[in-house]
């Protein structure tokens, strides 16, 4: 029998939390209740109080916190520190199997904050007053799922109930899958690759070979997001190799685009030595929203509708000569065998010959600038042909099983 925590602010929200607490109950699983409140008194006995959650934070890291602050936000940090640490260790010791959270803007902090902290996979629910906006700054890289309260978390009404009853009916069920013997995980070693709409042709080919060689292939959309996914699973040891396809991420990150991945992009394989192929995909564009919400400094730059929700921006030569030292800055930290493939008649399907972002001289920056800069005993090679061509993504594909062969040597 699964066990779920209901994690949460039990002296505002108690009510809240223990309704859903006995829906899960209902739906004959166990319940595990863990009380982040700061203020008031607890409306119900909880299995961990919020005086018994800092005792095992204490016993686990060594650090003392003593009394619950009295100012809000130092208090909301302390107790979202602690049940990070806590909700951790008994993931660990499956002693759960799935967590739940209802909350407003401080519970939801806390309670994404220790579901942040979670593996990959392990069932995570908050339901949130803030779930309609955007959430990366509660979510971050990990899998959380976020459902809108509709309603404040404020107590039992015809909508909350509701609400309350499918998150509850959520997490039971993603528990109940993650204890099934259905899709026993598949123990191919894993290859990693980044992908965007304009170099999908290329990866998906390079992706089938891979598959042919017996390797399973993760591929993480480059918006941001999916780039420091990317990193974290390649730091964490869980990757054998990595098909850099699209690094486009770090012209939004340069140029002040949407779908920046932060500062440490192409750093990973880099410092953990991982056969890596490195390609400049789509580094002629810059995302951005709708039009209306792009700079007014960019008003006379060459734009393109990708869809109704994101305008491209091409890239100007001088950009294009400073992603070349980027990228070269990162890729020389490498420790282990690393190939860059340029393809040389486009870098994306529209910066091909007679597409809208066509324009040799600033692909001719970027290509220069990456010779000049990278380590002198790092391959790079020049593919006469388009990224999204087969033989690109097949020299891509091989090149990469090739070191990989050679790592295992």
């Amino acid at each position: 029998m699964a066990t779920i925590a209901v994690l949460g602010t039990f002296d505002t929200k108690g009510a809240d939390h223990g309704f859903v607490a006995d829906v899960i109950r209902s739906l004959g699983c166990d319940v595990l209740t863990i009380d982040l409140g700061t203020a008031g008194p607890s409306t119900f006995a909880a299995d961990i109080d919020r005086h018994e959650l800092r005792r095992r934070f204490e016993s686990a890291t060594g650090e003392r916190l003593g009394e619950i602050p009295t100012d809000r936000g130092e208090a909301t940090e302390q107790m979202g520190r602690a049940a990070e640490v806590v909700l951790r260790e008994l993931a660990d010791t499956r002693k759960i199997d799935g967590v739940i959270s209802l909350g407003g803007t401080g519970g939801t902090s806390m309670g994404t904050r220790a579901m942040r902290g979670l593996p990959m996979g392990f069932p995570k629910v908050m339901v949130s007053t803030v779930a309609g906006g955007n959430v990366s700054t509660y979510v971050g890289i990990s899998d959380i799922v976020m459902i809108p309260s509709i309603v404040d978390v404020s107590g039992l009404n015809r909508i909350s109930v509701g609400v309350y009853r499918r998150a509850a009916a959520a997490v039971v069920g993603m528990a109940s899958a993650n204890r099934s013997d259905l899709g026993a995980a598949t123990t191919q070693p894993l290859v990693v690759a980044s992908m965007f709409g304009n170099t999908t042709r290329c990866v998906e080919r390079a992706k089938e070979l891979m598959q042919q060689s017996g390797f399973e292939v993760l591929v993480f959309h480059a918006t941001g997001v999916g780039g420091r996914t990317m990193e974290s699973l390649i730091e964490a040891g869980m990757v054998a190799g990595v098909l850099d396809i699209t690094t486009t991420e770090w012209a939004d990150e340069l140029v002040g685009g949407v779908l920046g991945a932060g500062p440490s992009r192409l750093e990973a394989a880099a410092r953990t030595g991982l056969p890596a192929i490195i390609t400049p995909g789509c580094l002629d564009m810059v995302n951005f929203r709708e039009p209306s919400t792009i700079p007014s400094q960019f008003a006379n730059r060459l734009f393109y509708q990708h869809n109704p929700q994101i305008t491209l921006m091409r890239t100007t030569p001088e950009e294009c000569s400073r992603l070349g030292e980027i990228l070269a800055e990162k890729i020389n930290r490498s420790i282990g065998p690393v190939c860059f493939l340029y393809p040389l008649k486009a870098i994306s399907i529209i910066s091909a010959t007679g597409q809208p972002f066509h324009n040799p001289a600033a692909d001719e920056a970027l290509r220069t600038s990456l010779k000049k800069h990278l380590r002198s005993d790092i391959p790079f090679e020049e593919v006469d042909a388009e990224i999204n061509d087969p033989i690109f993504a097949e020299r891509c594909a091989t090149r990469l099983l090739g070191m990989m062969n050679d790592s295992r040597g």
